[in-house]
């Protein structure tokens, strides 16, 4: 537990990587001015066509430090991608904005407000200023948390993403929630979390909860539910952001030692058709466009090598082409295909190309010459 906590305070302590502004935004819905955090990734000026996953905070007046820090320890790793987050002060309307109907378990009054200026005010307000993609995160703590759900009645959910942090869940929520999740068409991302020191009568239906999601039969549904050991009410927040974000965003991590070993090295074929697909669905489920890391490239090259799949390299070419056809990736590929298939006279070929093109990774000019010139040298002989 210490180590995770000191995770978070060196993550915090990272909080220069991106811009932090303020804003406010207008409610005529409910006659006042609601003030904004907002933080900005580091490539946000300078990439200026570039649109990034959005997250919402409710509760930002103490969760945007905690969340800021997470994301921006992980995008140093490369872990986490660059995203929006904004931060929605409520310390003074939490209450007032999460009035709920006991009879009903829906919002009324200032809640019911509270619940339009979201959807038809702030996100139009976001979406209008800042660059952000389709991909939407909400996340909240206890009652904040109950009342982002409502987001999931609504026959098209505004978000793609729920972070609810041991939520206070209002009148057949642990009922509701789940048989929304469970008619939902599109791809929801959905996370919760207690703790074993949590209030007992919230911990109930989020248990409750747990169960019914589990029972669900949904192909596009990605869950998570932790239940930390030690943690209270209010430390569990510090356990459960990395552990949500993690989750949500698996698909950006580039290919690990794991990943690696456990499912591209035990396929038979198809190593350059799983780094396609990999960057596929990053595309489509988090609306993240990005071309393959070099390290992932190196990866496949690994595997193809490992099972002696050489005929794979010429995908690889067509593949490393498109993404830095500037640079030698793509001639090295070619090279490697036509060495391995016994081909040293093509393969020496395209290694004198790359010498001519752009270095990359660990690729370089000497490293090409010296390539080319041992495959004359052999074919000499």
């Amino acid at each position: 537990m210490k180590k995770l906590f000191l995770l978070i305070v060196i993550a915090i302590s990272c909080n220069g990587l991106a811009q932090k502004v303020k804003d406010s935004v207008l409610s005529r819905k409910m006659d006042k001015y609601r003030y904004l955090s907002i933080s900005l990734p580091p490539s946000y000026t300078k990439e200026t066509k570039k649109v990034y996953p959005l997250l919402l905070l409710l509760d930002g007046d103490y969760l945007f430090d905690p969340f800021q820090g997470t994301m921006n320890y992980g995008y140093y790793w490369d872990d986490l991608p660059e995203v929006i987050i904004v931060g929605l002060s409520q310390s003074k309307d939490r209450e007032d904005d999460c009035t709920f109907d006991e009879t009903t378990g829906l919002p009324e009054g200032k809640g019911e407000d509270f619940f339009e200026f979201i959807g038809g005010e702030l996100m139009p307000y976001i979406q209008n200023k800042y660059r952000t993609s389709n991909f939407r995160i909400i996340a909240g703590h206890d009652i904040t948390a109950g009342f982002m759900n409502l987001f999931l009645y609504k026959d098209n959910p505004l978000f793609n993403a729920y972070i609810s942090l041991s939520p206070e869940l209002p009148l057949e929520m642990e009922n509701r929630v789940a048989e929304r999740l469970g008619t939902l068409k599109q791809n929801i991302f959905y996370y919760q979390s207690s703790g074993e020191g949590d209030i007992k009568k919230m911990k109930e239906k989020i248990a409750t909860l747990d169960t019914n999601i589990k029972a669900l039969n949904s192909s596009t549904l990605n869950y998570r539910y932790d239940d930390f050991k030690g943690a209270t009410h209010y430390s569990l927040v510090l356990f459960s952001i990395p552990s949500a974000l993690y989750q949500f965003f698996a698909a950006y991590q580039p290919i690990s030692i794991t990943e690696f070993q456990e499912k591209i090295v035990k396929l038979e074929s198809g190593y350059v058709d799983y780094l396609k697909n990999k960057y596929d669905v990053l595309e489509k489920a988090l609306g993240i466009k990005m071309n393959i890391r070099i390290n992932d490239f190196k990866a496949i090259e690994a595997a193809i090598l490992k099972n002696k799949a050489y005929g794979e390299f010429e995908q690889l070419a067509q593949l490393s082409h498109k993404m830095y056809p500037r640079t030698m990736l793509g001639d090295y590929h070619m090279a490697m295909y036509y060495e391995n298939m016994g081909d040293l006279k093509n393969a020496a070929r395209y290694y004198q190309n790359a010498f001519q093109l752009q270095p990359i990774g660990d690729l370089t000019k000497d490293m090409m010459l010296d390539k080319a010139g041992s495959l004359k040298s052999q074919i000499k002989k």
